[in-house]
């Protein structure tokens, strides 16, 4: 599919209200660094989450004005700082979706964990909000299979915030076009779960907040300072490699290659962000304790127990399921220290955005 292929040209009118659930994602391999567009650098592959949601409303009617309005509220509160960047961003949209120009809207948005520190709510929310708009469209045409929905909405998701695209299914994604995955696109994620090993399937992730505060930069601006990053080519090469390497390890299910590529793509992200120019630092002090703590007692027990980073402090542990009661044992008594309000997420993997009867 390419880009054209989304443009709606249909109109109606009609009023109702739908409403989705979409979780946020953990990247393995990462996406750092864009072109235009939201176009990746290099592609990236994720765990779908299943508990870190964000649920989002969309009414909409008629519009009653020549001009229609675009109205958000974020968390119960009116007029977020939020609904500024969602006002353009379904601006920026309205070709794919016509009848936007012809309805008032109303969005309705909440999460069930902190916004902007680290766990990616902007891929909870671009992708709930693409989910909505995206089955309006359904609804009202109901002409293409459900293929063709899944990938625009990954689609649109995707021009709200890149990782977003891989937050529509689950629960394993790839979004970016790559040799070792047909199919793949840079304008959408596409589901590469059906050639997955059973113990991936079921994988755990608990999410050590290490700090539930905004974070000192946001990801789009770290992402526009890869294109001046002197290790920037360097860094898109070893990604595309480690998609081929990840590939046949989620296969096979080689754990000990797992744990490899997936620390050492966390640990390589934020060098980068050291490297940029001007450099940041979005890990804290707690961060570094809680990753030594990890490498300590996965060498003293043998326990497949590794870490990964987002764009900001927080931890994300994985682990199989089958050690779930041990690792979260090792988490109450040793890791919940470092966390401010000791507060930790036990997520699992899930199937992306769900509709809200």
């Amino acid at each position: 599919m390419i880009e054209k292929d989304f443009v709606n040209i249909d109109n109606f009118l009609f009023e109702g209200i739908v409403k989705w659930s979409s979780p946020s994602n953990i990247a393995l391999v990462k996406y750092w660094g864009k072109k235009n567009n939201q176009i990746p650098q290099n592609p990236s592959i994720s765990f779908t989450l299943s508990k870190s949601l964000t649920t989002t409303s969309v009414e909409f009617k008629p519009k009653k004005n020549k001009v229609n309005f675009i109205d958000f509220e974020f968390d119960g509160i009116k007029d977020h700082e939020f609904g500024q960047k969602i006002k353009l961003f379904i601006r920026s949209i309205e070709k794919y979706f016509n009848f936007l120009k012809n309805h008032d809207i109303n969005i309705k948005s909440e999460n069930n964990f902190p916004h902007s520190s680290g766990i990616a709510s902007s891929a909870s929310s671009m992708s709930a909000l693409a989910s909505c708009l995206v089955d309006i469209e359904k609804i009202n045409l109901n002409e293409k299979d459900d293929s063709y929905y899944l990938k625009k909405k990954s689609f649109i998701a995707r021009l709200g915030s890149g990782s977003a695209s891989r937050s529509i299914e689950g629960p394993i994604t790839l979004w970016g076009e790559s040799k070792s995955f047909p199919g793949s696109s840079d304008l959408y994620a596409i589901n590469i779960s059906q050639d997955v090993n059973q113990i991936f399937q079921d994988y755990q992730n608990s999410i050590l907040i290490i700090d539930p505060g905004v974070k000192k930069i946001s990801s789009s601006i770290g992402h526009k300072l890869m294109n001046e990053n002197p290790f920037s080519k360097i860094r898109f090469s070893e990604a595309k490699n480690n998609i081929a390497m990840l590939k046949n390890v989620l296969k096979l299910g080689h754990l000990d290659e797992f744990i490899n590529i997936t620390e050492s793509e966390a640990l390589m992200i934020h060098s980068l962000m050291l490297s940029s120019s001007p450099y940041f630092i979005l890990m804290k002090p707690n961060t570094l304790k809680v990753i030594q703590r990890i490498l300590e007692y996965r060498r003293e027990t043998k326990k497949p127990v590794c870490f990964t980073l987002d764009a900001g402090s927080n931890v994300h542990i994985l682990y199989p399921n089958k050690i779930k009661h041990e690792i979260q044992k090792f988490i109450d008594d040793e890791l919940l220290k470092f966390c401010k309000s000791k507060m930790c997420i036990h997520d699992s993997l899930g199937n992306g955005s769900v509709k809200i009867k």
